[in-house]
């Protein structure tokens, strides 16, 4: 798993982006609120990003079933369920 929080930034590679001009000065700034320099804010932001992307194994199960079910089979249970009167938002 990435380490999300990393206290201390030791470069490895350097590599260019293109950013929106206003998604730039707001990176910028806020760089510059966290006293942290550009690359540690990107470091930190993409592991974040990286990190939220992984499924947990409840979801990935899930998705498992539903794959192995097929994508009517949760309509179909839904319909039940309405039809019974057993939803509630």
């Amino acid at each position: 798993m990435i380490g999300v929080g990393i206290t201390s930034y030791t470069p490895l590679m350097k590599t260019a982006v293109s950013l929106p001009d206003q998604l730039f000065a707001d990176a910028e700034a806020a760089a510059r609120d966290l006293n942290i320099s550009r690359s540690e804010l990107y470091a930190r932001a993409l592991e974040m990003f990286l990190a939220a992307q992984e499924a947990d194994p409840v979801t990935r199960r899930l998705d498992e079933l539903a794959d192995e079910l097929g994508t009517s089979a949760g309509a179909e249970a839904g319909r039940r369920l309405i039809e019974k009167g057993l939803w509630e938002w």
